[in-house]
């Protein structure tokens, strides 16, 4: 064998060395872009994902029917038995006070398309110290074995409990009401809750009992805080104002129906605007659960027209479930949520 001859070793000296630099300028591009991407703002936007399918009708009152009666805010949830359970606000029906009351379906699984009717679920107690006919908007989760129910009396956010997800009891505090909070403002309602960590984070809307004829935000979302159920923080303001303010039908429409969705380390907000044909409710998506901006659009993401939606993850799905534009019932749809980059 002939020994390798001088520039041949210099030309592969050279040529190992470009390589290493290629290598080098490789690794520093991917650690770097990594980091880049690190650093990016992500936010997730909400989109429909499927056709809607109706689920559930105008329900039979009984001695409480009335030409104007209308399914409106609601909750849906998986009870232990498997059966998937749906309780809605009913409004404008013969029940006096507020016209108000719980009505309650069940479906063999989350997209049945035969949910039956189970009756009227729960009406208001006034011995308790709720507002006749002022019962609004179930909200209802599982935890260790146990279903908690938050509902609003009118002017409070109370809590019932369940073992079965079906039977819910209220859970009466010292004064013996089932009340956890009320205020600020007037019209306590629409309760969500959302566990980060070991702290419960509930979600209502409250406005101002009055038009005062202004054009700045009369009511908003608020957020109160506890480890226990029991003791609760004071009211922050989460989100109000902004865009929806101008795109609603009356003083306060705009904060209605707060839910918030955890992806990955943002929080996506939806709120109401307008129920029926014109449905319309607003996504923003943050970084923290606290903040979705105060009278600006700045974590605004898209906007969907449905009314009072919930969101379900069952399995690796998510799905939303409507108010139909009738409002005579409810309907469901795939639902995904799109990474997006902010500026």
């Amino acid at each position: 064998m002939k020994p390798m001859r001088k520039k041949n070793r210099i030309y592969l000296s050279a040529l190992t060395y470009t390589t290493e630099i290629r290598i080098v300028m490789c690794l520093l591009a991917v650690m770097f872009g990594s980091c880049e991407n690190r650093d990016k703002d992500f936010r997730y936007k909400a989109v429909i994902d499927s056709k809607w399918q109706d689920i559930t009708s105008m329900p039979d009152l009984g001695a409480y029917n009335k030409d104007r009666q209308e399914p409106v805010d609601f909750g849906v949830w998986k009870a232990k038995d498997g059966t998937w359970q749906l309780w809605s606000c009913i409004r404008n029906t013969k029940i006096g006070g507020n016209t108000r009351l719980f009505y309650r379906w069940e479906g063999k699984s989350l997209t049945d398309t035969a949910w039956q009717p189970k009756g009227i679920a729960m009406v208001a107690d006034t011995t308790l110290g709720e507002t006749e006919g002022g019962l609004q908007a179930p909200y209802v989760f599982e935890e260790e074995g146990i279903y908690y129910m938050f509902y609003g009396d009118w002017n409070r956010i109370c809590l019932a409990t369940s073992e079965d997800g079906k039977e819910f009891i209220r859970v009466l505090n010292e004064s013996g009401t089932p009340a956890l909070f009320s205020g600020p403002l007037y019209n306590t309602r629409d309760a969500m809750v959302l566990k980060i960590s070991d702290t419960y984070y509930c979600y209502y809307s409250a406005h101002n009992e009055h038009d005062d004829k202004t054009f700045g935000p009369q009511g908003a979302i608020y957020c109160r805080t506890s480890k226990d159920m029991k003791e609760w923080s004071d009211a922050v303001v989460v989100s109000r104002g902004g865009t929806p303010l101008e795109q609603t039908n009356w003083y306060a429409g705009d904060i209605e129906c707060p839910f918030v969705v955890k992806i990955n380390d943002s929080y996506v907000l939806f709120r109401n605007q307008l129920y029926g044909r014109y449905s319309l409710n607003t996504q923003y998506s943050s970084p923290d659960p606290l903040d979705f901006g105060d009278d600006d659009d700045r974590y605004l993401v898209g906007q969907l027209h449905v009314a009072a939606p919930e969101i379900i993850k069952e399995g690796d799905q998510y799905y939303i479930v409507s108010l139909k534009r009738g409002l005579d019932g409810m309907r469901i749809a795939k639902l995904r949520f799109d990474e997006v980059e902010t500026e």
